[in-house]
């Protein structure tokens, strides 16, 4: 059994646990954390500097990825002049952002459409595999759509809202609807469907699935037709149709297109596409399949990009059409088919033209670039425009507001942090990363391979068994955590501790402790450097020179081929309390 084929039976699994959503009102920024504790933290700091994105970018071109970090499973739509994105989240907190452009260059995130701690559960989840997969959005007579799926947490479901910055509404359950990844298509005679990935009836090996379709109600999303199969992933087409999933379809001059993905999500990941002249088929396949994918590429390329598929294709206003999708910027190819990458699965974008009637994407399978050339459309700057490419950005907490790029683990109950006059409060909790509940965690995706990344810490109610500092994570069995703790001798003491796939050990192994002299009112700050799978450690107080705590520590925990799910890694700030 391959390692995706683990991934793809244990997402499937997930899909039949319902959990009821809670109903506890969104927490207020506003309100005091309770009695714990308090670290204080003020100027997170974040540098990107991958090799790749020191390349000149002419005025002509656009960057890839559009979006660096792991922001995976794009779907675009276009309303007038403007593109609406959303991505994965999984069980993280708040989910599915939303991001606006008018040129396809510059992005704003406008919010994020699962804000509201009752919308939905996502209590004891596996931060990677199970949460929101693959959301699709689309747009219909003055409402945004977002169809996805919550693995493990209630199955496939819509939300709606008038303006796609928020709010959105609570999920409208779609308990008919089979499978994950499914995709709205409103049709020019009035009908609505559903497209969407499931088991075959015949299942005749383990990732044997196919795409379906049904007609349901324009307004409550009920089916009205039962499922009629699409394309079945049977062995017989001569390109990777095993665990066929995320499926779009599209109307262009009369005919019906389907796309989908197909190879699993790793070295064989590919994109694919079939037509008709009716919407329920026949569908035949582009000869050419697959048109998008990176296999049998040599591993030796330059900056070498894995895994492309999962896409979604659209329009601008001039008629020129465009494909987004998802790709891995990976490194240590010569180690692994797909590489080793902590970033995550990131969205690109490539232009379209047609030939014969099929939508052509890249030559020859050639690799993906860095920069393609801009659409004729007028260059618009957004306000607050997301950071690309190599970047600085500190958090200085001088708004009363955790940023909208920022994420929690899981759904938080209780409000345990608090922004005030410059500085983040989070209390130590018994709740710690680890255990699959909701620690006091607040972090920003791992946008570059090479980066460094630092904060500064104040813990004046520092006692024996608490904790506080950088924790560098990607789920709760695989982390890197360097923080400020008090011993049982009362000694201030640094210490950086790792978990590699060790569910065992809640804490992971210590790999370096050090005693320091920190008095209580003084500040100490911590940085990391990281590159690809290489760590170090520094510390200093107040405004001292940074000293060197430990140097060149393995970080492939942070990997997700190391570390398994379908996300990237994510760093930020916690505390917690160890006392049990």
């Amino acid at each position: 059994m391959t390692c995706n084929t683990h991934k793809y039976h244990f997402a499937l699994l997930a899909i039949a646990v319902f959990l009821s959503a809670c109903n506890m009102p969104a927490p207020s920024q506003n309100q005091t954390p309770k009695a714990s504790p308090n670290a204080i933290f003020d100027d997170f700091s974040y540098h990107g500097k991958d090799t790749i994105f020191n390349q000149p970018l002419a005025k002509t071109k656009i960057q890839n990825p559009i979006l660096n970090g792991f922001y995976p499973d794009p779907s675009i739509v276009r309303v007038g002049h403007d593109y609406y994105m959303v991505n994965s989240t999984f069980s993280l907190f708040p989910g599915l952002p939303i991001f606006h452009s008018k040129d396809l260059a510059h992005w704003q995130q406008l919010g994020n459409a699962i804000n509201r701690p009752e919308q939905l559960n996502f209590d004891g989840l596996h931060i990677g595999y199970n949460g929101i997969y693959a959301p699709a959005i689309e747009y219909r007579q003055g409402t945004f759509y977002i169809i996805t799926t919550c693995v493990g947490c209630g199955g496939n479901f819509i939300i709606t809202a008038t303006d796609p910055a928020g709010p959105w509404s609570d999920p409208i359950w779609l308990p008919e609807l089979a499978g994950i990844d499914p995709s709205l298509f409103f049709d020019d005679d009035g009908k609505v469907y559903i497209v969407h990935h499931k088991d075959p009836a015949n299942k005749k090996y383990p990732a044997h699935t196919s795409i379906a379709i049904m007609e349901v109600d324009a307004n409550t999303f009920q089916p009205i037709s039962k499922d009629v199969e699409l394309v079945n992933g049977d062995d017989s087409a001569p390109w990777h149709t095993e665990y066929l999933e995320g499926p779009h379809i599209y109307k262009v001059k009369n005919k019906y297109y389907l796309s989908a993905s197909g190879g699993g999500t790793e070295y064989f990941h590919s994109y694919l596409l079939y037509r008709a002249d009716s919407i329920l088929g026949p569908y035949e396949a582009n000869q050419e399949n697959p048109v998008l994918t990176q296999i049998g590429l040599p591993k030796d390329r330059e900056f070498p990009i894995t895994a492309a598929g999962h896409g979604d294709l659209f329009d601008d206003p001039n008629g020129d059409w465009w494909v987004v999708f998802l790709a891995n910027r990976v490194y240590d190819l010569d180690k692994t088919d797909i590489g080793h990458f902590h970033t995550g699965r990131e969205p690109f974008l490539l232009p379209v033209t047609w030939n014969d009637g099929w939508p052509t994407i890249l030559p020859d399978h050639a690799p993906i670039p860095y920069q393609i050339d801009r659409p004729a459309l007028p260059q618009i700057p957004s306000n607050n425009e997301f950071k690309r490419g190599n970047y600085t950005q500190i958090y200085d907490f001088e708004s009363n507001q955790v940023p909208l790029e920022w994420l929690f683990i899981r759904t938080p109950r209780t409000q345990w942090w608090k922004i005030e006059n410059g500085r983040l409060f989070m209390s130590a909790r018994k709740d710690r990363l680890g255990e699959n509940n909701q620690p006091s965690f607040i972090g920003r995706r791992l946008a570059h391979m090479k980066a460094t990344y630092s904060v500064k810490l104040q813990f004046p109610e520092l006692q024996p068994g608490l904790e506080a500092g950088m924790m560098s994570m990607q789920n709760d069995d695989n982390y890197i955590a360097f923080g400020l703790s008090q011993n049982s001798q009362g000694d201030k003491v640094l210490q950086v501790r790792r978990k590699a796939n060790t569910p065992e050990l809640v804490q992971g192994v210590t790999i370096k402790e050090q005693r320091i002299t920190l008095q209580r009112a003084q500040q100490i700050e911590l940085r990391v450097d990281i590159d690809k799978a290489n760590m170090d450690f520094y510390y200093r107080i107040e405004e001292q020179p940074f000293q060197p705590l430990i140097m060149s520590v393995n970080s492939s925990v942070l990997s997700s081929f190391e570390a398994g799910g379908f996300t990237g890694a994510i760093v930020g700030m916690y505390s917690q309390d160890n006392n049990r």
